[in-house]
């Protein structure tokens, strides 16, 4: 069972750098880990950064995959709980701090459901953990 979940999760991360991808983000690093976990996807994208009022700032962008397949343990969307949401935010910082970067940066989910008979249905949220 453990190796059909690990399949299904490499799968996901795959289509969600491909979809990354051909959004305009660059691929920056795949599986980061430290001590405290892992990130699955590390990008970065041209976007603007309101805070600053700069229109073409570099963004780091910090993605968390979840792939679900049908609907028995809730949606892909809905497994990123508050305990996640914890840990993602002291992974980026971990991130953030490791590589000195010194942009604007946010955390991301790619949340892929697989349902019988139908292409993969891949929703890409932007800042949906919220740095505290």
């Amino acid at each position: 069972m453990a190796d059909a979940r690990r399949t299904l999760g490499t799968r996901g991360e795959v289509w969600a750098a491909d979809h990354l991808q051909a959004a305009g983000f660059e691929i920056v690093a795949r599986n980061w880990r430290c001590a405290a976990g892992e990130i699955d996807l590390v990008a970065t994208v041209i976007a603007p950064d309101y805070s600053t009022g700069d229109m073409a700032a570099q963004w780091l962008v910090l993605v968390e995959v979840r792939t679900r397949r049908g609907m028995r343990f809730g949606s892909a969307r809905a497994s990123v709980a508050a305990h996640k949401q914890a840990k993602l935010r002291e992974l980026a910082q971990r991130y953030v701090a490791e590589t000195a970067w010194r942009g604007p940066w946010r955390i991301d989910v790619i949340a892929i459901q697989l349902l019988a008979n139908q292409p993969p249905q891949i929703e890409h949220i932007a800042r949906a953990v919220q740095a505290e």
